[in-house]
């Protein structure tokens, strides 16, 4: 049997030997290129184009945790991975439109954590090899050393996070997650102009590892996820049998309607607290006259 470095290998020596051919009226064309990681969350998701009728092999420059690989099975499927390579083929051409997400977290935790793609099909072109590159971090050389300024209370009226209507929260305690060893404390929730915020206190249970969540997602029940910005109140693990408080925060459209999502926080290996029906009450009052 093949490794699955020699086999993502194969797949791209054939499929270049094909792609050497004139292609046929209507086919669409084999893409090889390199692309670079989105360095945070505020930009937007590499986009790959795949179709039924071929494979598309990711060779990423650092190992992967191949169990984290995350997707839609009912519309992609995962042919194979490896150490440092994924192979994937939707079941069917995707839709026009359509946009699925593929992820799968890195081995050794550098920024950025975890490598995220949206599939789509093209009539055009598919891409056969995709080169994954991580972004180069930051020359901290250059950055000055001078601290940010404590934001005030007027601050957020000045930059329109808050307006008349103020800001609605909502809070519970939490339940114990029995396979991941992690336990919801309490979770309270923030609604302002245009963003969402869960505050979430985490424990982690003596008799499992440390674990630092690394990466927040809001999944509503229509629509693609939301990947949201993580801030821990102590940078690091959490370790077993303390607690830990993370900060996951998103922009959302403006509505007049309560919002209800599964808020999932992941971190190392397979370990993930997924926190359903987390709820942010509407405005609680009209726009002001």
């Amino acid at each position: 049997m093949l490794q699955p470095f020699r086999l993502a290998l194969a797949l791209v020596l054939v499929s270049g030997a094909a792609a050497g051919a004139e292609p046929a009226t209507g086919a669409r064309v084999d893409r090889k290129r390199s692309v670079t990681l989105a360095s945070t969350p505020a930009e937007p998701l590499p986009v790959v184009h795949v179709a039924a009728d071929a494979r598309t092999v990711f060779l990423f420059s650092a190992p992967i945790q191949r169990k984290t690989v995350t997707f839609d099975e009912s519309r992609i499927r995962v042919l194979d991975a490896g150490e440092r390579s994924i192979i994937v083929q939707p079941v069917a051409n995707l839709a026009d439109g359509e946009r699925q997400e593929i992820g799968v977290f890195f081995a050794d935790g550098r920024a950025p954590t975890r490598a995220a793609f949206v599939l789509v099909t093209d009539p055009r072109d598919v891409d056969a090899l995709i080169d994954v590159q991580r972004p180069e971090p930051p020359n901290t050389a250059c950055q000055p050393t001078a601290q940010a300024p404590v934001p005030k209370p007027e601050d957020f009226v000045l930059l329109g996070y808050v307006d008349a209507k103020g800001v609605t929260t909502s809070s519970r305690k939490g339940t114990l997650d029995a396979v991941q060893g992690l336990i919801l404390d309490k979770i309270v929730t923030f609604r302002g102009t245009g963003w969402i915020l869960a505050d979430v206190k985490i424990v982690n249970r003596p008799d499992h590892p440390a674990w630092t969540p690394r990466e927040a997602m809001f999944v509503g029940r229509v629509g693609m996820p939301l990947r949201a910005r993580l801030v821990a109140e102590k940078p690091g693990a959490i370790l077993p049998g303390e607690n830990g408080r993370v900060l996951a925060v998103v922009e959302v459209p403006k509505t007049k309607v309560d919002l209800v999502f599964t808020l999932e926080v992941r971190g190392d290996g397979e370990r993930r607290l997924t926190i359903p029906d987390v709820r942010f009450p509407k405005p609680s009052a009209e726009d002001a006259q």
